[in-house]
């Protein structure tokens, strides 16, 4: 049986070079989006390789619970599952010498608890088979300091510091956890696109979804690194 692949958060960028790459290697792929608006055009984009759509908003804990059980239950047993949910249209970020605590919240709670209920979702059945791997995306912000990311800058750091910590605790389990830091713009997605419609002040440089798509395979593949770090701000 081919193996599953789910990409939580999955749009034009990142996550759909993710479905591709994985796919390649004769992946069955599950794609969930909060819409099912560019489903049919993420199939298309996917010839070849066996795919599934969903609509779930995986922040929330009962619909990422309900859309994982029916992955399973339609596409098959889950080998590897990447988090990397991005909102084009969440709130404007804050500086951190402007933001009392409750601006810290939205964060916490729209990429690190989700990211934590996955694992929680996902994990035991793993370790009980002794395969199967976690990936997560997250911003540089949480490895260097960034001011102009504000109040996402303390989520990333929890949020890469979680994966690292998983990656240790794993490590002889058969089980692999693994994170791309990005610092950049990808190309093709969402931010990208709403961030370019604006003059924001300072400059940002891009990164093509397909290279890191190529390096999430690797970091799958090989186990031997915990994380893997794209800065395109040095380029600018």
């Amino acid at each position: 049986m081919p193996k599953v692949i789910a990409v939580l958060g999955v749009g034009p960028g990142l996550g759909l070079s993710i479905a591709r790459r994985f796919g390649r290697e004769g992946f069955t792929t599950a794609l969930v989006s909060r819409t099912e608006s560019r489903h049919a055009s993420y199939r298309s984009a996917l010839t070849g390789t066996t795919t599934h759509t969903y609509a779930a908003d995986v922040t929330d804990p009962a619909e990422l619970k309900a859309v994982l059980a029916r992955i399973e239950a339609e596409a098959g047993q889950l080998d590897t599952v990447y988090f990397g949910p991005a909102d084009a249209a969440a709130p404007g970020l804050a500086p951190l010498t402007e933001a009392g605590a409750d601006a810290l919240r939205v964060p916490f709670e729209s990429i690190v608890l989700p990211a934590a209920r996955l694992v929680e979702a996902v994990l035991p059945g793993m370790l009980a088979r002794g395969s199967g791997a976690l990936l997560f995306a997250g911003g540089l912000s949480g490895k260097h300091p960034m001011p102009m990311l504000g109040t996402l800058a303390p989520a990333s750091a929890a949020l890469r510091m979680y994966v690292l910590t998983l990656n240790a605790a794993l490590r002889e389990t058969g089980v692999y956890a693994g994170t791309l830091t990005i610092g950049g713009l990808i190309e093709r997605g969402d931010i990208h696109r709403e961030f370019t419609k604006r003059d924001h002040g300072f400059a940002v440089g891009t990164l093509n979804p397909d290279d890191l798509a190529d390096k999430a395979w690797s970091l799958y593949s090989s186990r031997d690194e915990a994380e893997a770090e794209f800065n395109a701000m040095a380029a600018v």
